[in-house]
């Protein structure tokens, strides 16, 4: 009383298999993006390498990170330096709006290396921050 089972061959699997595999480039061209972004990240790390080593002993301190999260965005460049001294690199510039080119500095975190404070300047002024894990 039980229906026969029928063999799977390859010939009744080809449509599953175009199925799939229509499927999956549906997702990539939806999410190619992020998933290039992933790619790339993945790959080596000279694109956001240091591009000048400038101070191979700076750390920034739990303190002076405190002090720098409250300075004002457009701040002089001089302001935050009193706070974090000379950085460890300066990474390559970039730009982040349309005709300003953007400097970048990194701060290895004292209590973790791994961890650097990335600094953006725009025009000589503070324009913000971000944290990069390796």
């Amino acid at each position: 009383m039980h229906p026969q089972r029928e063999k799977i061959t390859l010939a009744n699997a080809k449509p599953f298999i175009a199925g799939a595999i229509v499927l999956a480039i549906g997702l990539l061209a939806i999410d190619g993006q992020r998933l290039g972004g992933w790619l790339q990240a993945a790959g080596t790390q000279s694109v956001e390498g240091c591009e000048k080593i400038v101070q191979s002993t700076a750390q920034l301190s739990r303190e002076q990170l405190a002090q720098l999260l409250v300075v004002p965005e457009r701040d002089p460049k001089e302001n935050v330096r009193k706070i974090v001294a000379e950085p460890y690199c300066s990474l390559p510039q970039l730009q982040v709006r349309s005709g300003v080119v953007s400097e970048r500095e990194a701060y290895p975190m004292a209590w973790d290396p791994t961890v650097q404070l990335v600094i953006l300047y725009e025009n000589d002024e503070y324009a913000g921050y971000r944290f990069r894990f390796q």
